[in-house]
């Protein structure tokens, strides 16, 4: 075989290949093999990104999101955990050196490990899960894509109130009995932060309906439910939190519970004004 006729043949070859993954990615709906090549290859461009704010491991727990995400919402749920992923980080290394001075920055200069990968996405990886095997049939499938962007806006609300309430809140209040408290302290909040944490939800809530994934009126109750579910993650905290017989509620373990209501809470209420309104 002449090299020229050789090279032909390899080229061929790839060019099918690369036509094949292209296939794969436009898969529609998402299969579990479309899913996982397509973050394979979203990883590689992107680690980078990925490696600035998660550990090797945490890296690992967050590809395993983004395969179940991509299987259970397609292109527009990774893009949305992409957008949640983007803007935690970013705020996270916001006036790092201070908070570390401070003593109340997250570990490993705010690279995440997969405690928190997993804690953070608990609620959203159930209901993919859901989604996926059809639990309750089309007529469930709008609530548990509600659900699944609920428990990410619920999450982004609390990592950049947290955040930038440590890196610029003046006055930060025990939110159980409202004594003034040290910035970090477990259950505390100020104004900058919180007002920081509702507009990162409704950031969140914005692009998830340019994406397809909510309605208007569904990205209002995503954003009221994170609300309520991160004063709730609050009044948990400072009322449990690093008490003697609560030692197992870490920051992983809250974020469960702190993902896991905003959803549940997205789910009532919208079966709530649903239902009043008769849509």
């Amino acid at each position: 075989m002449s090299i020229p006729s050789f090279r032909a043949q390899a080229s061929t070859s790839d060019l099918g290949l690369v036509q094949q993954a292209i296939q794969l990615v436009q898969s529609s709906p998402p299969t579990w093999q479309s899913a996982i090549v397509t973050n394979m290859m979203i990883f590689i461009v992107g680690s980078p990104i990925l490696a600035s704010g998660l550990s090797l491991s945490g890296i690992g727990a967050a590809f395993l999101l983004g395969a179940l995400t991509w299987r259970a919402f397609g292109p527009s749920g990774f893009l949305l955990v992409a957008t949640y992923f983007v803007v935690g980080t970013a705020v996270t290394k916001v006036k790092m050196a201070q908070k570390e001075a401070q003593g109340v920055a997250e570990k490993r200069k705010g690279r995440r490990g997969p405690g928190s990968v997993i804690g953070s996405s608990a609620a959203g990886c159930i209901c993919a899960l859901l989604s996926i095997y059809g639990v309750g049939g089309k007529a469930f499938s709008r609530l548990w894509e509600l659900g699944f962007v609920a428990s990410f806006c619920t999450k982004l609300s609390d990592t950049v109130s947290s955040e930038i309430g440590k890196a610029f809140g003046r006055t930060t209040y025990l939110v159980t009995t409202f004594k003034v408290v040290p910035r970090g302290t477990e259950g505390a909040m100020s104004v900058e932060g919180t007002s920081a944490g509702l507009l990162a939800s409704i950031l969140l809530a914005y692009v998830s309906c340019l994406l397809g994934e909510i309605n208007g009126l569904e990205a209002v109750i995503c954003v009221v439910a994170s609300q309520i579910a991160n004063l709730g993650e609050s009044v948990i905290g400072a009322a449990f939190q690093e008490k003697e017989c609560f030692r197992w509620l870490n920051n992983d373990a809250v974020n469960v519970i702190n993902v896991s209501m905003g959803s549940i809470l997205a789910l009532l209420m919208q079966q709530i004004v649903f239902q009043y309104l008769r849509i």
